[in-house]
Formats: structure tokens, sequence, C-alpha cells
């Protein structure tokens, strides 16, 4: 190697890599540094202000160690959840979400009191949270390479071990060689505007999806948040002191909560307008601007009073953020079925806490916890047990799509990566395709994402670092768009997240999860709650339920 190369290339050596700077990738990290490992976080952006949580504030998963009182919260979430969850996973982050709020606010984080004098720790402002976390990783050992995004995952024979990317800060690519890796990169939004969404572009589960994982619950992706249409926050609580009206001034919704399909029913129909006219004194005002200050921001910028002045709604797709699916867990340790790889929040799949509902807020906070703190362990035990060193092993790049070698497109017209994921966008962003789900409307979306995907795979545009990136980014998002509708089709029912207008109902014989794996063809096949997973399932295949049962069923 050149010295001019050496110089403009970062290689590190670790035990652990977490790729992520949300709060799954910060407890990863800490975990894992506890355990002993010498750690490096990559993250996309910078580690404590990137990711949907950092700009915002959430709920958790907070009781306290009352056996009655967390079985009647468990039990009732399993219901919720489609019974595609488990409730000894939700006993598991409950305990685990008690014990790590006690050292969140032993680093320094001021919980708010009752009466009493005790803590109040169902909460967190995402600011506060996410300074404190960089704080504690810092503190660690561990080593943050910010502004970092990798590219592509380390293997060999035995696994993984390690990862490539590009530093956006000096324009080098960097190396990272470990024998562990935890995927903590997050869900997919599609680049949707969503505040803190814009670096949650489903590269992790390409990553993972290249080295033969499995993803489940990506059928139950059909997930929207209200915001104004000029703003990108989507904290949509706030709303339920509007009177909502359309475009001529009549009243479609006065105060209060709304049925879950409200805006995405009207808004088919035509513009809505929202504003927030129930808080109609001023220390109603008051109380919602102090507890939720950054609602009011894009208003005030705007120069619109939201308590007296209309403005207009509209429906941002967070798609896996705020759905359920990703990498599928093979292990209580939040390991994967590729040697030394784990996966933590978002980008695993959260079916095992949140079924078939929603995890957004309490659930997928209190999941980032849990698993961050899981998936760090075991992999610095993982790693730290390994007779070879990762810079000893024959690792080579397992990334096949939306890559170059150079830079430049591998052969025939590569499209631009932003006509790419203008391309994805269209599909899985209109309410008619993918929220009001009809199956020959979601069959056709899926056949153009094909075609699309037969055109970009192995292609890349441009050597800069953004062309590098964005080509990496479309690839992970028409792969995330055609494993969730390939999900869609094969689950012939209404369940949770996922609903079919031919099959409104929720059909108890399908009471299993879908697992999705390939990247060329994809296989579905199911698994039985609590069980093992069975032999793929042909995509397109027209099997009965019964059918998948009976693979499910076989050992």
């Amino acid at each position: 190697m050149s010295e001019k190369s050496e110089k403009s290339h970062i290689r590190l050596d670790a035990d652990v890599l977490v790729i992520g700077g949300g709060p799954a990738g910060a407890w990863a990290a800490w975990s894992a540094a506890k355990q002993g490992a010498k750690v490096v976080l990559a993250d996309k952006g910078f580690l404590g202000s990137s990711g949907a949580t950092a700009p915002g504030g959430t709920n958790l998963l907070y009781l306290p160690p009352d056996p009655a009182q967390r079985e009647a919260a468990v039990q009732q979430r399993y219901r919720e959840s489609g019974y595609l969850a488990e409730p000894a996973w939700i006993h598991r982050v409950l305990d685990q979400v008690y014990d790590s709020l006690q050292l969140v606010e032993s680093w320094g984080y001021p919980f708010r009191r009752d009466e009493e004098g005790t803590p109040l720790r169902d909460h967190l402002q995402g600011p506060e949270y996410m300074r404190i976390m960089r704080r504690a990783v810092s503190r660690a050992g561990v080593k943050i390479l910010d502004q970092s995004p990798a590219l592509t995952l380390l293997a060999d024979e035995h696994g993984v071990g390690g990862a490539r990317g590009i530093s956006r800060l000096d324009d080098r690519d960097w190396e990272v060689r470990a024998n562990a890796v935890v995927i903590a990169t997050g869900g997919c939004a599609f680049l949707s505007k969503g505040l803190g969404c814009n670096v949650l572009t489903g590269d992790g589960l390409l990553m993972a999806a290249e080295l033969g994982a499995d993803l489940s619950g990506m059928e139950f992706s059909r997930q929207y948040a209200p915001s104004a249409s000029f703003a990108s926050v989507t904290r949509g609580r706030l709303l339920n002191w509007a009177t909502y009206t359309n475009a001529s001034g009549e009243v479609l919704h006065a105060g209060g909560p709304r049925a879950g399909d409200f805006l995405p029913r009207m808004l088919h129909q035509g513009p809505v307008y929202a504003v927030l006219d129930k808080a109609d004194t001023e220390e109603k005002r008051t109380i919602l601007r102090n507890s939720h200050a950054i609602f009011f921001l894009p208003y005030d910028r705007a120069g619109i009073d939201p308590f007296t002045e209309r403005f207009e709604l509209t429906l941002r797709y967070e798609g896996t953020v705020r759905g359920t699916g990703g990498i599928r867990l093979a292990g209580d340790d939040c390991s994967t079925t590729v040697g030394g790889l784990y996966a933590a929040g978002d980008a695993a799949t959260r079916e095992r806490i949140t079924g078939a509902k929603s995890g957004g807020g309490a659930f997928n906070a209190s999941w980032a916890i849990s698993s961050g703190t899981w998936s760090g362990e075991a992999a610095a035990k993982f790693a730290l047990s390994q007779e070879k060193a990762a810079a000893q092993r024959n690792l080579k790049p397992a990334g096949r799509y939306g890559l170059s070698a150079g830079g430049a497109a591998d052969g025939g017209d590569a499209l631009p990566a932003d006509a790419v994921i203008e391309a994805v966008q269209r599909e899985v962003f209109p309410l008619e395709i993918n929220y009001f789900r009809s199956e020959p409307i979601v069959a056709a979306s899926l056949e153009r994402l094909h075609r699309l995907w037969e055109v970009l795979k192995g292609q890349a545009t441009g050597a800069s670092v953004r062309e590098r990136v964005k080509s990496r980014e479309a690839a992970a998002m028409t792969a995330t768009a055609r494993w969730m509708y390939t999900a869609a089709l094969a689950r012939r029912e209404s369940r949770g997240l996922h609903a079919f207008a031919e099959y409104p109902q929720t059909d108890p014989a399908q009471q299993y999860r879908l697992l999705v794996s390939g990247l060329e063809t994809i296989q579905v096949r199911p698994e039985l709650v609590g069980g093992c997973a069975a032999d793929p399932v042909p995509t397109g295949s027209t099997e009965h339920h019964s059918d998948f049962m009976k693979e499910a069923a076989r050992p």
C-alpha cells in the first residue's frame, strides 16, 4: 500500500464494532465495553443528535417490580400484539428497563419527581438523554466515529469480522476489524422527512441480508405519522387538542383522540387542516408548550399561531421505524444466524415484544435499551472468546448492491441514486398502495420494485462521498420495500399493522410469524411463535395458510 493510500484510509482493530449511534447503539457500545471489550462505534450522523429519539421525547415501559401489576400489563400487550408477542420477552424488557433507568439517573438525567420525591422514570427527553448516553459511552472507553456511515460488512467462512465505510468529516474510507458486530442502524423510513429519520434508510437490514440473515415482521410496516405539511415534526399527541376541518371549513373532528385511520381516510378524500383551539386558555397553552416544545418550533418559525390559525396536515411514512419488522433474532442474546452478528433496536424485529402492533413510543424506546444492553454484552463475550483476532482473518467485503470498487457504474447505464430513491418512494408513500392495501395493488407495486432492483443491483453512480452513500441507501430502500410487500402478500388476513381489503378479518390459523430472506429471489417461510423456522416457501407461492402451518410444524 502506498504512503498516500495509507494516509487516506482509516484502519482500526477492535473486539466489537457497533454500527449505529441511536439509543440501541449507545447501550450496546457501553455494555460491550463494560465486559472489557475494545469497542468502536460508527454512526452515520453524530452520536447524541442523530436518529429518531434525539430530537424529541419518549415514554418508557417503567413499572415497579410488582408481579401482579407487571403481569397485567404484559397480558394486555400480548392480546394487543395479535398473539405474536412472547410474554417472557416483555417481562425481560420490563426488568432491564427498570435497572437501566436507575443507571441513567446516576449518570445525571434529571427525572421528574412526584410530591413524595419519588423519581418518575417513565419519560425521557431525547436531547438530554442522548447527551448523557454519549458521555457514558465515551467514559467507557469506546472509540466513536461520527459522520461515518458503514457501507459493507466484512466476513469469512466463520461469520462477520467488521465493516468498511466512509468518513464524511475528512472524505476517507475506514475499516474496522472486529470479531463481533452489533447492527443498531435503526429501521427504514425511506427519507420521508420525518424528524430525525433522515439517517434511517434500512442500511443495516441490507448488510445483514447480504450475509444470509433472515428478517421478520416486515409486513407490519403500514405506519404513518401526522405532521404539518411544511414541517418534519411527527409527534402527534398534541393534535388531540385540535379541531379538524376540510378545505371548505367543514368540521371533521373536534378534539380528543381520533380513530386510528381517521387521518388516512380524510386525507384520501382531500386536504385536511387543524387548529389547536381546544387549548382555549393561556394556562392550557403554556402547559402544552412546556410539555413538548419541539412540536411548536416549525409553527413559530413560519409565523403561525397553531392555537388560533389553521394549518394543513400531511402524513409522513415511518415504515419499519414505528413498524415492527427487522432482522430476525435467533437467540435471547440478540444474536442472528450469522456468526458474530447481533442486532438491536429498530434494526431488529420487535415482534417478540410488540407482535403485530406498532412498537412506537414506549415499546421501541424500552426495546432499544434492553436489546442494546443484551447484544453488547453477548457480542463482547463472543469476541473475547475467539482464539484468532479479526485482524488475522481473511476477511472480504460482503456488500454486493449499490456499490462498486471505484465508485463508477459497473457496466450498463446505472440509474442515479436519487432517481432510484424517488421511484421507491412512489411505491411506499402513497396511501392508496401501502395504507389501504389491496392484494392486486400491492402485487403490482412489488413487480415494479422487482424490475427496479434488476436495474440498480451491483451498480453505483459517482465517486463522491454523498453519491456513494446515496447509492447504498437506494439499494437498501429498494430491498426493504421488496421484503415488506413480499411478506404482506404472504399474510392473507388483517392483523395489527397489516390490513388487506380482501381479507378484513384476523385468521386464527395464521398466528405465526413470517420470515423473509434473499435478495435476488425472496423466500418466505413461517415461524411458529416461540418455535423454529421451517423450510422456505417460494416467493409468489399460492399455497393456503394450512400449507404454511404444515411447513412450520416440520422439525
